[in-house]
């Protein structure tokens, strides 16, 4: 579990799960303890206190926003080895499982022999194994509802990555209909593993080509943590880096129906196999995510 150096008498985030049941992480800075969180669809959300440090220097942000209400958050206080993601973590986390192919059909999604969470971080091992480049998509699973998505919401997520020639993260908001010509598609940040720009689309609903979008980059050094939000309401996407924002879509055509958060990371569409000597990591600090709520005015 991650240790914190809390400044509280108690740190406490309580999820409850299936019903009946409560999944606690205490800290009081002597002692600490935590109960299973059981295999099944969590039933509600609650927070009670925030962790004062993080392994990347930045806490995860707990509480509701001016027009947003808190759904999720996951500080990966809990560890988890390798070969049991997500079946260790199901109630807060799905992924696509093996042996499916990801998007160019080089890689192969593996979170049973990607992904870890210890110290604090989840981390995702991407590498080529017997020939064949590993990789993984993630997907946090909503407490208290049943569908993967949500229509409109706040996204972020803390995280840095070594320059990994061959592959790219596509993090995005995918439709619940699996319909992304019909739907449309958010995507940010997505950059391949060893360029410098990091970019934001929004991939109109019926778009008439690969054009039809609205769209922002910029330069960042990924081998540095970064936070990248996605706030989506109606009519309008913002993209925001490290708190400034680094773009905006305002449209009638903004996508307005249910979609669900997915970490991808994989083969780039353009570099071709990665060669088998790249080894390297993307690791994730916290991830947090809060409903559209236009009424609420304060955390």
């Amino acid at each position: 579990m991650k240790k914190w150096t809390a400044t509280l008498s108690v740190v406490m985030a309580v999820v409850l799960c299936s019903p009946g049941t409560v999944r606690a992480e205490i800290n009081d800075g002597q002692q600490q303890g935590k109960a299973a969180c059981p295999t099944g669809q969590p039933q509600a959300f609650s927070v009670w206190a925030l962790p004062t440090t993080s392994p990347s220097g930045e806490a995860m942000p707990l509480g509701d926003l001016p027009g947003w209400r808190q759904t999720y958050a996951d500080d990966f206080a809990t560890d988890v080895g390798g070969g049991s993601f997500p079946r260790a973590t199901s109630c807060k986390w799905d992924a696509y499982p093996s042996p499916w192919k990801d998007t160019t059909k080089m890689g192969t999604y593996s979170p049973d022999k990607v992904v870890s969470v210890a110290g604090g971080l989840l981390d995702q091992h991407i590498r080529t194994v017997n020939g064949t480049p590993l990789v993984s998509a993630l997907m946090p699973r909503i407490p208290g509802q049943t569908a993967r998505g949500q229509t409109y919401g706040r996204y972020a997520v803390r995280f840095r990555a070594d320059k990994l020639p061959g592959y790219k993260m596509a993090w995005m908001l995918w439709p619940d209909s699996d319909s992304n010509r019909h739907d449309g598609e958010i995507d940010f940040p997505e950059k391949d593993l060893d360029t410098p720009n990091v970019y934001g689309f929004v991939h109109y609903p019926n778009a008439a080509g690969k054009d039809d979008q609205g769209w922002a980059k910029q330069p960042i050094d990924i081998t540095q943590w970064h936070t990248a939000v996605i706030a989506w309401s109606p009519g309008q996407v913002v993209f925001s880096m490290d708190g400034v924002e680094m773009g905006r879509t305002v449209s009638s055509r903004v996508p307005s129906s249910p979609m669900h958060w997915i970490l991808q990371t994989e083969v780039s569409l353009t570099a071709g196999r990665p060669s088998p000597k790249v080894d390297g990591h993307v690791q994730i600090d916290w991830v947090a995510m809060w409903a559209y709520a236009p009424t609420v005015t304060a955390g």
